[in-house]
């Protein structure tokens, strides 16, 4: 597939994904959402590729939400459809990648981006940043995962307060409230976001597939459990044994 919104580049261990659609704010609409999931599921199976970072084309915009002509016209059953369809193909198919994703957030993270970012394990931002779930505003709730994934990043009290309010909040205040990890200028995002990526890149793939899948079960009551099982099954890996190889013989492992 040949992607017109989207650009993939990929430098030692890491690839950048980049929506690509400066003129719509790089806003999500069907085409865009197809071609993500189509670089996700390659990257994926790419061995070469330890960390994947997304961001946004351009200093404005991460992305500032869906395409809301698309579904303008929708009825119940059509929109019921395009949720379920967005959660399969991208959103969660993001947070249970078996390798990291780091969102950039360079500028508006709006409805459809902000869960986007939310969909990915961590998430920088730069200093212009503006985060929001405006859906409300429109007659409508967010769709791709809001309504979940801001709870437990931020607690149910902070993201009632976002959704029924319909406001943004700063890069600043989405760092005092958990939503980012991290806020930078604009011109030092990326480079930040790949300082990061490269530290994660030297840990064990294997290792990090298995606390990926860990992590995303810590509120529920499987969570204990697969982290037990996770803990003994590791013991059984390559990246395991060289790691304690490593440290034992003094030495930097190479996984």
């Amino acid at each position: 597939m040949k992607f017109e919104n989207i650009l993939v580049e990929k430098e030692e261990k890491i690839s950048v994904i980049t929506i690509n659609r400066p003129t719509s704010l790089n806003a999500l609409n069907a085409q865009t959402i197809l071609e993500l999931s189509e670089a996700f599921e390659n990257l994926e199976k790419d061995a070469d590729v330890r960390v994947i970072i997304i961001t946004g084309s351009g200093e404005k915009s991460f992305v500032a939400g869906a395409d809301i002509k698309e579904f303008a016209e929708f009825r119940q059953k059509e929109a019921e459809e395009l949720a379920r369809n967005g959660h399969n193909s991208l959103f969660n198919k993001v947070e249970n990648l078996s390798k990291p994703v780091i969102a950039a957030v360079n500028g508006f993270a709006l409805g459809g981006g902000l869960e986007l970012a939310m969909a990915c394990h961590i998430r920088y931002a730069s200093e212009n940043a503006k985060l929001g779930l405006p859906e409300v505003t429109l007659g409508l709730i967010p769709g791709y995962g809001g309504t979940q994934r801001l709870p437990k990043l931020v607690g149910k009290g902070l993201a009632n307060e976002m959704i029924f309010s319909a406001k943004m909040i700063t890069a600043q205040r989405a760092k005092e409230i958990g939503l980012v990890n991290e806020v930078y200028a604009i011109e030092e995002l990326l480079n930040k976001t790949k300082e990061l990526a490269a530290t994660i890149a030297r840990n064990s793939p294997m290792a990090i597939a298995k606390a990926i899948s860990a992590v995303n079960l810590s509120d529920t009551d499987r969570g204990f459990e697969t982290e037990i099982q996770y803990f003994g099954e590791v013991f059984e890996l390559d990246d395991k044994k060289e790691g304690v190889a490593a440290f034992l013989e003094k030495r930097k492992p190479n996984f």
